[in-house]
Order: structure tokens, then sequence, then C-alpha cells
């Protein structure tokens, strides 16, 4: 298997998983931001929110063939660089608690690697031409 394969199939799989986490456990995910769900439950809805759509861009990782994956895997780039800004941005305003943010950069920093290399792999992919005989 090419390394931009398992960098796709594994960023979709860490998609599908944050997803389904901010569909189904939304408290779980502040908690880990420093939220205290206790007294404020405010977060839920943006979780649940993107949670499907993080779902739904994952399964195009997997599922997308051609022409549509390219786009997936170049729209990617994009989605998980402006994560990795917003991350880094919201840690500088001392917006989250600095541990938290720092994880939330790094996650971020790594997911937009993965994309990257996906992309750039996926890139060079010309389509199969059949054989005339």
């Amino acid at each position: 298997m090419v390394l931009s394969d398992i960098a796709r199939k594994v960023l979709a799989t860490i998609r599908i998983l944050n997803g389904a986490a901010g569909l189904l456990i939304p408290e779980k995910l502040l908690g880990r931001l420093g939220v205290d769900t206790a007294t404020d439950r405010s977060g839920t809805y943006p979780f649940r929110m993107f949670g499907i759509r993080t779902v739904l861009i994952g399964l195009d990782l997997l599922l997308l063939t051609g022409d549509e994956l390219r786009r997936a895997e170049k729209l990617a780039v994009l989605i998980h660089a402006a994560d990795t800004a917003s991350a880094t941005v919201t840690t500088a305003r001392n917006e989250l608690p600095r541990k938290q943010g720092l994880t939330a950069v790094g996650i971020s920093a790594v997911n937009t690697g993965l994309a990257v290399i996906a992309w750039r792999g996926g890139r060079d992919v010309q389509p199969r031409r059949t054989a005339v005989h």
C-alpha cells in the first residue's frame, strides 16, 4: 500500500471517529477542552452539528474514487489547515487552557500533514488505460 493511501485511510478513520464522538458524546469532548459541562453545555450543539459533517467527509475519503476523490483530498488540506490555524489563534488568545490548546494545535497539525500526504500522492495517480488489442 502506498504512503498516500495509508495517510488517506488514517485521516478518514480519525474523521469518522471524531465525528461520531461529536455526535454521540460531545460532553466528553468538551471536557477534554477544559469546559465544565455541568455548568456550560452550550458547546454540545456545534459538536453535534460538525460531527455529522466530519463523519461524511471521512466517508468520502474511503468511498470516493477518481476525480471525486482527488477533490476530497484537496479539500482535506484546506479544511485541516484552517483547523490548525483556528486552534493556533484560539490558543494564542488564551481562549482555551494552554495544555488543551496545544493539544488541539498538535492534533490539527497531524491531520493537516496526513491530508497533504494523501493529496500529494493522489495528484500523481493517472487513470488506468485499458489496453487495446
